[in-house]
């Protein structure tokens, strides 16, 4: 079959992983689509998206409008005359006269088994929600919110002790084989599309840094979840001082990322007391269970384990604000 034009629309690593994958496979899309430059590191240096600098590095046309609801935008992506516009992780919604274009439509990768988690963050979603299984479906894109025919779909076990970081690996590569080896069929009709259930829908919104706050009033696998869903980005958090005597609180707190913690069992400590600080672990009891600590950065300072830093505060007895 000959190789359709394709027009690819992704910015971060997941999506660098698709556009590789079709890249490989022999698909060269005709143009790629990707967020504006943004700065980025210590030194908020203008930096490219990992999609830009791929398609750069492959001499992939790149386009990096700011809005798609601009006449101009539309007629430069109608003009290339792609066959269908994929789509995953672009970050920009695609409006009506942008998916009428290709007459095979646009075609959404998107990292959960629709209709669950649709949205922003779906791998983080079901990590939070303690989901057994997660996937990727490849979805024909509507006005709605994820919300359109899904062509296939794809399942992985969850891991108990897996990262965001680890699954969105994992997903990423799943995500890419799917496409390359569905895209004869779809582009040739033999692989139609089911509505997706609407009132099976859930919806997984963008991350707010302060989502990551550990909350010691929570259970203890509720927060393990949370350490998990927030490992690479935005990292989850707490706060604690150095001080020796009274309840860490105020200007005197410090944040703290934490990397890596199991929920251990119950303690009668109130929730954000530490329970134990030693050499062999640090503990901070939780609305039920504890959550011992593995992995943790203070600000500007390389990662440590808890056991390291217990040795360097001592925080027995204390209470971490909530």
């Amino acid at each position: 079959m000959k190789s359709p034009a394709v027009i690819f629309a992704g910015t971060p690593e997941f999506a660098l992983v698709l556009l590789t994958a079709l890249v490989e496979s022999g698909v060269a899309p005709v143009a790629v689509l990707t967020q504006p430059d943004r700065p980025a590191g210590r030194g908020k240096r203008m930096t490219a998206s990992p999609v830009k600098a791929f398609a750069t590095q492959q001499g992939i046309v790149v386009l990096q409008p700011g809005t798609l609801r601009d006449e101009t935008v539309v007629a430069e992506l109608a003009a290339l005359r792609p066959d269908i516009i994929i789509v995953a992780a672009y970050g920009l919604i695609l409006p009506q006269d942008v998916l009428d274009i290709p007459p095979h439509g646009c075609l959404n990768v998107h990292a959960s088994v629709l209709p669950r988690w649709r949205g922003a963050a779906p791998i983080q979603a079901a990590i939070l929600s303690g989901d057994a299984t997660t996937g990727i479906s490849l979805m024909s894109m509507t006005a709605g919110l994820d919300s359109g025919p899904v062509y296939c779909s794809a399942s992985v076990t969850i891991g108990e002790n897996e990262t965001a970081g680890d699954l969105h690996d994992r997903l990423a590569a799943l995500g890419g084989k799917l496409l390359v080896d569905s895209l004869d069929a779809l582009m040739a009709g033999r692989m139609p599309a089911s509505e997706q259930d609407q009132q099976q829908a859930t919806y997984a919104g963008k991350i707010n840094k302060q989502d990551a706050q550990l909350d010691w009033t929570l259970g203890a696998e509720e927060l393990q979840r949370r350490v998990r869903a927030y490992n690479p980005e935005p990292g989850a958090f707490f706060f604690l001082n150095g001080s020796t005597t009274g309840e860490v609180r105020g200007n005197d707190s410090q944040r703290v990322k934490c990397w890596s913690a199991q929920a251990v069992a119950d303690t009668d400590a109130q929730p954000g007391t530490v329970v134990a600080c030693s050499s062999e672990a640090l503990v901070i009891a939780c609305g039920s269970g504890g959550l011992r600590l593995e992995s943790v950065q203070m600000p500007g300072r390389r990662r440590i384990t808890a056991q390291e830093l217990a040795t360097q505060i001592d925080l027995l007895g204390k209470r971490l604000p909530t």
